[in-house]
């Protein structure tokens, strides 16, 4: 409450202004000038009890409104969050894309876009070989597989047995990304 008082007292204090001399305009200035006559304004002198009221009643009134958006939370807050939902541009998804059956929906699998999980399907490949693949790349081609270092030979003959079911399909942004982990545990 003090800090309301003393920021209605120091906005109710009248301010003086300082406005710095434009160069030129000093006594030296051989500049003509008009002679103007300005009658002096008179001024009514504040009483104390005036300015103490204006600062009580000011105090009143930001107290007032301090109660009432106080009582008015959630109300506030609903409009502001759906002020914020209002205000946010749609995502721009990609909402159909053509390989999708090769991501794990059909018996083949594309090495450069399926997440590991979809490696399930080929006993002895997750999740070892399908780390490995994800890991590495993008892929040319199918037999660039064959070419990830630290790949031993038990797990090259593994994807031999399963060659004919991977394709290699340009990386996708939108999964090349997730190929390790997709968010989806179940």
């Amino acid at each position: 409450m003090a800090r309301v008082l003393l920021a209605a007292a120091l906005l109710a204090a009248p301010a003086a202004a300082y406005v710095s001399p434009t160069p030129g305009a000093g006594p030296e200035s051989a500049r003509p000038t008009a002679q103007v006559q300005l009658e002096p304004l008179e001024f009514e002198e504040q009483s104390q009890s005036q300015s103490v009221f204006g600062v009580v009643s000011a105090g009143f009134g930001v107290g007032a409104l301090l109660g009432w958006l106080n009582s008015r939370k959630q109300q506030i807050a609903s409009v502001a969050a759906a002020s914020t939902i209002a205000m946010v541009p749609a995502a721009n998804a990609m909402v159909e894309y053509e390989n999708i059956q090769f991501l794990g929906g059909s018996d083949k699998v594309d090495i450069n876009n399926a997440n590991i999980q979809a490696y399930r399907q080929f006993p002895g490949m997750f999740p070892t070989i399908a780390g490995l693949i994800g890991t590495h790349g993008p892929y040319k081609a199918v037999s660039d597989i064959y070419s990830i270092p630290g790949m031993e030979e038990k797990f090259k003959n593994t994807v031999k047995k399963y060659e004919a079911n991977l394709v290699c399909l340009p990386a996708n942004p939108a999964y090349f990304i997730d190929r390790i982990n997709n968010g989806m545990y179940r």
